[in-house]
C-alpha cells in the first residue's frame, strides 16, 4: 500500500522543530512499541542530528514484551536512551527523568564548570501522530496539559510544559514523512497513526488477520470462535468471523465492512493479544 501523506501543518511542524532545536538539551522521541521502526520518522535523524536522544517505546502494554526488550537493546546500541512504558501510567516521570539527567550529564557538567547555575533539563518531544505524545505529556505533568484523543493530528502547535522539578518539555505536533510504501503504511494504519479516511481499511484488516494467523493462529481462532476456514483464502476468514460474530446483512450475507472495522479495532486496541509487528533488527 503506497500512501502520500504530508499535510501543510506537518511541513510547518518540521520547520518549527528545526527552529527550536537550539533551545533544548535533549530530544525525547516517542515511538509505538508495536512498530518501533515503522513509527520512527526517517527524517528525524537528519533534523535532530547529534542531540542526545531518549527513545520512549510507548504503548508497551500492547506490544510483545520479549520483542520490546530486544528493541531496547537495539536502540541502546545506537547510543540512545530507551525505555518502554505505558504512557497512561502515573509513574512515567520516574522512568523518564533519570534518563533525561543521564543523557544531558555532560552538557550540565560543562555549564557548571563555566559557573552557570543548574536549571531544569529542556527536552523536545517528537513523534508521529497518535503515538501517544499528549497522553504521555499529561502523565508527566500530572495534569491535562495537552489535548488527547485517539485521532491523529490533535497537537497543532508548540507549548512548554513543566514536568517535576528537573524537566521542561517542549511539545510539538506529530510529523509524518511524505511517502511510505509496502507494509509500513499498513502497520501505521493498523496501530492508528494514519487516519482511516486516507487508507483502504480492508487492506489493513487483511494484513492484520494474516499476521495473526501466521504468528498466533490458536489465539486468533479462539478469540473469534472460528475453526472451519481456509487460511489461504482471506475471504474464507472474513466469512468465518462474520458468521461467528453475527455480522450479517439481508439474505444471510456477511457484512464485510463490519468485519473489517471489528478486526482493525480489536487488533489496534489489544483485544486479541499483545503484538509487535516490526521484526527486531539484528545487525548491531
Amino acid at each position: 500500500m503506497s500512501i502520500n501523506w504530508f499535510p501543510g501543518h506537518m511541513a510547518k511542524a518540521r520547520r518549527q522543530i528545526e527552529e527550536n532545536l537550539n533551545k533544548v538539551d535533549v530530544i525525547i522521541e516517542i515511538l509505538d512499541a508495536r512498530i518501533p521502526l515503522s513509527s520512527q520518522n526517517p527524517m528525524m535523524d537528519e533534523i535532530v542530528k547529534n542531540k542526545p536522544r531518549i527513545v520512549i517505546l510507548n504503548k508497551a502494554d500492547l506490544a510483545d514484551h520479549n520483542k520490546t526488550n530486544r528493541w531496547k537493546d537495539y536502540f541502546r546500541s545506537l547510543g540512545r536512551y530507551p525505555v518502554a512504558i505505558d504512557g497512561r501510567s502515573n509513574n512515567v516521570l520516574k522512568s523518564i527523568e533519570p534518563l533525561a539527567l543521564e543523557a544531558t550529564k555532560d552538557i550540565f557538567e560543562k555549564m557548571e564548570a563555566r559557573g552557570i547555575k543548574r536549571r531544569p533539563v529542556r527536552a523536545m518531544i517528537i513523534g508521529i501522530p497518535n503515538v501517544g505524545k499528549s497522553t504521555l505529556i499529561n502523565s508527566l505533568a500530572r495534569r491535562k496539559a495537552a489535548r488527547t484523543g485517539n485521532t491523529p493530528g490533535l497537537t497543532k502547535s508548540q507549548q512548554w510544559i513543566k514536568a517535576g522539578n528537573n524537566l521542561e518539555l517542549l511539545d510539538t505536533p506529530g510529523v509524518l514523512w511524505p511517502k511510505f510504501e509496502g507494509d509500513v503504511g499498513l502497520k501505521l494504519s493498523l496501530t492508528g497513526a494514519i487516519t482511516d479516511r486516507v487508507v483502504h481499511l480492508d487492506e489493513v484488516a487483511i494484513y492484520g488477520m494474516k499476521f495473526l494467523i501466521e504468528n498466533d493462529k490458536e489465539n486468533f481462532d479462539t478469540f473469534y470462535n472460528i475453526n472451519h476456514y481456509d487460511e489461504t483464502d482471506i475471504v474464507s476468514v472474513f466469512d468465518a468471523i462474520g458468521r461467528s460474530r453475527g455480522m450479517l446483512m439481508a439474505g444471510n450475507e456477511v457484512d464485510y465492512e463490519q468485519v473489517t472495522n471489528r478486526v482493525v479495532y480489536d487488533i489496534r486496541n489489544g483485544k486479541i493479544g499483545r503484538y509487535t509487528f516490526d521484526e527486531v533488527i539484528h545487525d548491531y
